[in-house]
């Protein structure tokens, strides 16, 4: 991991990215590029009249001295950090703005108070994961002693999440993680045997290229994938979460049943994202 890319709107949600991000800049020696998006138009950027060009001039400054005041904290010194103004409010452009950079993961702050779904859906934090090809790290809380010591990847284990396995591991191995798979049994018309759920196992693994063990794969049954994925992680200490992603239909269409709101509120797990 050589470069993380934190967008910022100089918010509590973002610093709490930030942390992370200086956590593992500090662990992995890598830079931080902290991104913020502006939005002015370019009527205002590219007039020639001095009222409108003296405007632009003094939000871009505006811009500028926010970030020297809120990147100038006890726990970023000593780190390689850059900051970037972006004259947009489209935060589907962090992607190309990422990978221009070669950023190997995107982090960014929630506040997730309403469900896992919601965590994303209508905010600029959904529409980076939707778009992003690159890791996306989504923390609710301060997390500064975040670490990916102890991670689960949840997912059905269908041939259609195996490259966000790949992209997933890669993250991974590149930590020195130890990784748990969870496959989360459901009741119903969903429910497969144990002798079911180990074959489709076997198959993934085998198109996997064996970037895990089955010894890692851990079968869990509950009545939602979510219920599943956050009872597990948070009686077994998983530092992260990491789930796929179908792009622009979102975490949604990962996710069936409903969602029981008191156990996502009170999770405070991050959780990381891979798009498919």
């Amino acid at each position: 991991m050589k470069k993380i890319l934190v967008p910022v709107d100089f918010s509590e949600c973002s610093e709490n990215a930030l942390k992370v991000a200086a956590k593992l800049a500090n662990e992995y020696d890598a830079e931080i590029i902290a991104l913020h998006m502006m939005g002015m138009s370019d009527a205002v950027l590219t007039n020639t009249q001095t009222k409108e060009m003296l405007e632009g001039i003094y939000y871009i400054k505006l811009a500028q001295k926010r970030f020297k005041e809120f990147l100038n904290k006890d726990y970023l010194k000593g780190l390689s950090i850059s900051d970037t103004v972006y004259n947009s409010t489209d935060f589907s452009e962090v992607n190309p703005f990422a990978t221009e950079h070669n950023a190997d993961l995107i982090i960014m702050g929630s506040h997730g108070s309403s469900g896992l779904s919601e965590v994303f859906v209508g905010s600029n934090t959904e529409k980076v994961v939707r778009h992003s090809e690159i890791p996306v790290l989504v923390v609710k809380k301060d997390a500064e002693n975040f670490t990916f010591d102890n991670a689960v990847f949840a997912c059905d284990f269908t041939s259609e999440n195996l490259s966000a396995f790949k992209k997933a591991m890669k993250l991974y191995k590149s930590v020195n993680a130890t990784v748990r798979l969870l496959y989360i049994n459901l009741p119903g018309q969903n429910y497969r045997s144990s002798k079911e759920m180990e074959s489709r196992v076997k198959d993934f693994l085998f198109n996997a290229d064996a970037l895990a063990r089955l010894e890692d794969v851990i079968y869990y049954s509950d009545y939602t994938v979510e219920d599943g994925i956050f009872n597990y992680s948070n009686n077994n200490g998983i530092n992260v979460i990491a789930l796929p992603t179908h792009g622009r239909r979102g975490l949604a269409h990962f996710f069936s049943g409903s969602i029981s709101e008191d156990l996502v509120n009170h999770s405070t797990i991050p959780v990381v994202t891979f798009k498919i």
